[in-house]
């Protein structure tokens, strides 16, 4: 595997990692909201999710409650989800499909572009005050597929951001027929950036992980950081089978995984056609929600193979292995034996990331 490869922006010396109370310190948190996640693109969802007019789905980012929605001139848009009337959250269900958008306080109904439709408590003259009320947008982009939001109205585009990685990622042949199929999460006892930490190295694989070494060419198994991500990854063992299918001769014949600065993971397992995203979303300074999403074929789990199933089944038991270590890490996080760790030449993923969280930080 060839990567565009960037290395480390200071002259900071990387032997030992951040201070723990970078998972610790909920003011540290508070920075990273309005450092980190309010600067960075987020992935939201997928562009089969609202394919025709009217569909919309909510999200919440930065603690920012979103509605990405298709208008009825089959434009897809991003706004806050916010009656600008008196800052009442505008859609309450997860998703649907409606052709104009009603607050539930006094209301005020909004077309799919967002405009001003009506404003039933100011009539007459009062309705001149009004009438350039509308819903406030959001930067979104979308690229294979997916549906990236910015909340800094001056961010770098998306295709501008990581260097390389969504010319690489088109680059599979199955990823534009892929379809939102699944979403999961799961509460996860650990400050979301262990969980990224975890992510970023391998060398806890062959402890923690018996069934993916097993699976994997562990022998030529590289990690390569880039241009605000990095990617690790080899090629299956000679033989191996998930079930019934043996993997050499399956549509993806090793494992990909992606790390997009500053909380998305992008996985593509051996098997067929897949892709499965992970984000860590922070709920406070030490528990943050795993949110998992799988990409096939098929747009619900009804329809999935057996093939597809079988690799669900891996990589859910590859994630719940990876959960137990991030908890058990973070008690030590709070212990008073330890203020910070060692970085081994391997992690050097992990140096990448450290490096942007303190630099975003400004430390």
């Amino acid at each position: 595997m060839a990567y565009n490869t960037v290395e480390n922006k200071s002259n900071r010396t990387f032997e030992r990692t951040m201070t723990y109370d970078k998972y610790t310190d909920p003011k540290v948190l508070e920075k990273e909201m309005e450092l980190v996640f309010s600067k960075s693109w987020q992935l939201v969802g997928h562009v089969s999710q609202v394919e025709k007019a009217g569909a919309f789905f909510t999200a919440d980012v930065a603690n920012e409650p979103l509605i990405i929605i298709r208008g009825t001139d089959e434009v897809l848009r991003a706004f806050y989800n916010v009656c600008p009337h008196r800052a009442t959250k505008l859609e309450k269900s997860e998703n649907g499909k409606k052709k104009i958008l009603q607050c539930m306080y006094h209301g005020w109904t909004f077309k799919t572009d967002g405009k001003l439709n009506k404003a039933p408590n100011f009539q007459g003259d009062d309705a001149a005050c009004v009438q350039d009320a509308c819903l406030r947008s959001v930067r979104m982009e979308v690229l294979e597929s997916l549906i990236f939001v910015n909340l800094d109205d001056n961010a770098t585009p998306l295709i501008d951001s990581y260097g390389d990685f969504f010319d690489r990622l088109s680059k599979f042949p199955f990823i534009s027929e892929l379809k939102r199929t699944h979403r999961k999460t799961r509460i996860v006892k650990a400050n979301w950036k262990a969980y990224i930490d975890n992510y970023l190295e391998c060398d806890h694989c062959h402890i923690a992980h018996p069934s993916f070494v097993d699976a994997l060419n562990m022998d030529d198994y590289q990690i390569t950081t880039c241009e605000n991500y990095s990617v690790q990854g080899t090629v299956v063992k000679t033989g191996k089978q998930y079930g019934e299918v043996d993997l050499n001769q399956a549509e993806m014949q090793g494992g990909s995984f992606f790390w997009l600065w500053p909380n998305l993971m992008l996985t593509i397992y051996p098997g067929p056609g897949n892709l499965a995203s992970i984000e860590m979303i922070p709920i406070d300074h030490e528990t943050t929600m795993a949110v998992y999403t799988y990409y096939f074929r098929e747009d619900n789990l009804e329809a999935l193979s057996q093939d597809e199933r079988d690799l669900m089944t891996f990589a859910e038991q590859v994630r719940a292995e990876d959960i137990d270590l991030v908890e058990l890490e973070q008690i030590g996080f709070r212990s008073r034996a330890f203020n910070k760790g060692h970085y081994a030449s391997s992690e050097k993923a992990i140096v990448q990331f450290h490096e942007m969280v303190l630099e975003a930080l400004d430390e």
